[in-house]
């Protein structure tokens, strides 16, 4: 899952971004309130951590701007701020969460996933596709009770697949989900990823078209 993150102190983004890539999420990270609203209109994002207190263009202005242009993105708001005033002038503004500078970092994330969900129906605490089951509060995956070893990457297509178990996904879809503006490679790198991904399944005991190519179209999971 992807998630923007905007935020000016470079060392509590810095500790945020690792943190949330350690839980096998995707994170632009911007410095300015006129950057972040760009990149927010740019892509699809799953969630927004927004500062208040930012250059250029403060958090509560971005969001009345973001939210007037139809955007639903589920948008939580970090400030240093603790008055019950600010909370509602932030909620106001079309936040869907307040937290309150110093977090504490298990917490956010808890916050954060519970979000996601409140926000999204289909996106349920566990992950079962047969004898696949994915577990995003762990970041755990089995088949058939096997553990499997998968990098940052695999996780994020595997999770991605999951989620979107009635669609076909193009390359490019896969691209804007699991990549960066930053990172994003040439189509070619999901092959790899995928290659990878497909032999730690068949090593546990899926079957080798568990992830099937739908060729000129893209790629989803396959019912057995």
């Amino acid at each position: 899952m992807r998630i923007l993150l905007v935020e000016d102190d470079q060392r509590i983004a810095k500790a945020l971004a690792e943190t949330l890539k350690d839980q096998k999420y995707v994170v632009d990270l911007v410095t300015d309130g006129e950057a972040g609203l760009d990149y927010a209109l740019a892509a699809d994002y799953d969630l927004i951590l927004l500062d208040i207190m930012l250059p250029k263009l403060d958090g509560i202005t971005l969001c009345q701007q973001f939210r007037r242009a139809g955007k639903m993105t589920p948008v939580l708001m970090l400030t240093a701020r603790d008055t019950s005033n600010d909370k509602v002038i932030g909620l106001d503004a079309g936040a869907d969460d307040y937290v309150v500078k110093p977090f504490d970092l298990p917490e956010l994330t808890a916050r954060i996933r519970a979000l996601l969900r409140r926000s999204n129906t289909t996106l349920q605490p566990m992950l079962e596709w047969e004898r696949l089951c994915l577990d995003p509060s762990s970041c755990q995956v089995t088949y058939a009770g096997k553990l499997l070893h998968l990098t940052p990457k695999e996780y994020g297509l595997l999770e991605l697949f999951l989620r979107n178990n009635n669609r076909v996904l193009s390359r490019s879809n896969i691209l804007e989900h699991l990549w960066s503006f930053e990172d994003s490679p040439g189509e070619e790198v999901i092959k790899v990823h995928l290659k990878d991904l497909r032999k730690k399944l068949r090593a546990a005991g899926a079957p080798g078209d568990l992830i099937e190519t739908v060729y000129g179209l893209g790629y989803r999971l396959k019912k057995n």
